[in-house]
């Protein structure tokens, strides 16, 4: 299945000269969700992970179908003041700014086995803003991955510069 044909360009969004492309339409069709979720599941089955860690809004609708998928543990990664227990958080760049991640601070075991997911790579601030929640849990990164990927960004430099190897499933 061409999961491109399942994403909508949508120019001058959030503010012009920038293109947002929408996953919703990937969303509504359940053989192209289904597909998603299957093709990620299909590369991570082997990570040895105990958990999916994953942002909102948009990482959850891939990481938490991924981890019942998977048969493993969801963290979810929110913006701050959302989660209801103790928390540790990370502040760092998007494309338009800036933002802070938090997790609980018991959400991973020192040494846990831990796949980050989220639906899109951009410039790579919010994956390493994951990444950094993750390592200062004490977690060990056996995978990160996305649905979609913007590779004229440097958000797969910055992954790698990181020392880490992603996987995506469509690259704009």
């Amino acid at each position: 299945m061409d999961l491109r044909e399942h994403i909508r360009d949508i120019p001058d969004y959030p503010k012009e000269g920038i293109v947002f492309f929408d996953i919703t339409p990937m969303l509504s069709d359940p053989d192209a969700f289904r597909h998603t979720i299957d093709c990620l599941a299909e590369k991570f089955k082997n990570s040895g992970a105990t958990k999916v860690v994953a942002a909102e809004a948009r990482g959850f609708i891939f990481g938490a179908p991924l981890a019942y998928k998977l048969g493993i543990g969801f963290v979810p990664v929110r913006k701050p003041g959302k989660l209801p227990y103790k928390t540790t958080c990370v502040t760092y760049d998007l494309e338009y700014g800036t933002d802070t991640l938090c997790m609980h601070e018991d959400a991973i075991a020192e040494g846990e086995k831990v796949l980050v997911i989220d639906d899109l790579l951009a410039t790579g601030g919010t994956a390493e803003g994951m990444l950094k929640l993750v390592k200062g849990a004490g977690g060990d990164i056996v995978g990160i991955g996305f649905v979609v990927q913007l590779g004229f960004l440097d958000g797969p430099d910055k992954i790698k510069s990181k020392g880490h190897d992603h996987c995506f499933l469509v690259e704009l």
